[in-house]
């Protein structure tokens, strides 16, 4: 993997998981409780030996820069190895970076500098666990120019991702971005070949694709809707099926990308037997780890009123710092330094960080972000028109988003 350089793009607005990421860029969002989302792409960098990686940022960048300064830097410079964030620095034009390729293209010094033989490219907001070293493989033995990483997706999906069509040999004929509909899979009438905006690219011909592409003044500049169709009639272009852990013939493959998909992913990790396995020590997610002490749960009685008062968590994750005191907690995800208070109820929702529930409450369905003080008596998730009416956000789902420090009037 020495002559690999990986490069995750992490600049997007993230404006459809808004209002999380109102303060933040969707990449660090936090997600499991304990991680943010590009955990797990470079967590899978790691896993597969990939040790030269650039995150490229733009929007809101700085608690992800943080966080890849307080739980990604021990790799060591002095064998070659890195994690090194690089925001847009015009260095070829006086633009942010406006495309998927023209974010590749303003760091080609920085690409040239490594002189690898092949690049990686990702995105850093979805969830997965992957081997990248496999699809690098079948890149060199295929003597590709461009390889992309494919799953099958249901054909109701192709409105948010790329079409790949390939033949027999896993060669690409047709490619489009996000058309309306898509023609399903030979023998698998209920889905299409998705690509997972994951490629390997032979490095000088994604040199000559880029700077082609940049001189292009009716272009896009973006890998699915310019640089791929491009490339098919001229150049060998493989998909890589990704096949997951188990070789599942649908792998787990999530794009977070709106509110509901978010909410979705994370309440898999609470499921008894979760799609994505947290605990698989052979393939472990990183992340910042700050010092804090363990998850509490206090609390055992029953009051003279007959009110049970129980600190208990079930079919949930609760991490550091957090304590259940006298509540009670239903698959729900609770982050560091959560506290739940006696006679709440908290079901079927995720905690940000710094989280004070009080008594009384009870909160269904929802995501609070991080800072929030939630005032005793208070409801959240059980009534659409109060919710509303306290400044909330409400999914196409029903999940009530409660933005980072938001305030409530205490409830008479």
């Amino acid at each position: 993997m020495n002559d690999v350089m990986t490069l995750i793009m992490a600049g997007g607005k993230g404006t459809r998981l808004e209002p999380l990421t109102r303060d933040r860029a969707k990449p660090a969002v936090p997600f499991g409780g304990m991680y943010r989302i590009i955990d797990f792409t470079l967590s899978n960098c790691i896993n597969s030996g990939l040790r030269k990686i650039l995150v490229l940022t733009q929007f809101k960048a700085r608690s992800l820069h943080r966080h890849i300064r307080d739980g990604w830097t021990f790799l060591s410079a002095e064998l070659g190895e890195y994690i090194d964030v690089m925001p847009p620095q015009q260095q070829l034009h006086e633009h942010w970076y406006s495309g998927t390729a023209d974010a590749i293209y303003q760091n080609i010094y920085n690409i040239e500098l490594e002189n690898p033989r092949y690049v990686l490219i990702l995105a850093g907001d979805h969830i997965y666990k992957m081997n990248y070293q496999k699809m690098i493989e079948q890149h060199e033995t295929n003597n590709a120019d461009l390889t992309i990483g494919c799953i099958p997706a249901p054909l109701a999906e192709s409105r948010n991702l790329g079409v790949a069509v390939t033949d027999e040999s896993s060669r690409v004929t047709g490619f489009q971005e996000k058309p309306p509909k898509a023609a399903p899979m030979p023998g698998d009438t209920g889905h299409f070949l998705a690509s997972m905006g994951i490629y390997v690219f032979s490095t000088k011909v994604m040199y000559e694709q880029l700077i082609a592409d940049a001189a292009n003044g009716e272009s896009k500049h973006d890998f699915g809707k310019n640089i791929i169709p491009s490339m098919i009639s001229t150049h060998r272009v493989f998909a890589y099926r990704f096949l997951g852990s188990q070789g599942r013939v649908v792998p787990y493959w999530r794009d977070v990308g709106t509110q509901d998909a978010y909410y979705a992913a994370n309440m898999d990790l609470v499921s008894v037997q979760p799609e994505l396995n947290l605990y698989e020590m052979n393939w472990p997610i990183r992340t910042a780890h700050p010092q804090m002490p363990p998850p509490k749960f206090v609390f055992f009685e029953t009051g003279l009123a007959g009110q049970v008062r129980r600190g208990e968590a079930h079919e949930s994750i609760v991490c550091n710092g957090s304590v259940v005191s006298g509540g009670r907690v239903w698959k729900s995800i609770l982050a560091p330094l959560v506290r739940v208070n006696s006679y709440a109820q908290v079901e079927e929702s995720i905690l940000f960080e710094n989280v004070d529930v009080g008594r009384h409450c009870h909160i269904r369905r929802a995501i609070v972000d991080k800072d929030v003080q939630v005032p005793k008596n208070m409801t959240i998730g059980m009534d659409r028109a109060r919710d509303i009416a306290n400044g909330l956000t409400i999914t196409d789902d029903g999940i009530t988003i409660v933005p980072k420090g938001h305030t409530f009037e205490q409830p008479k």
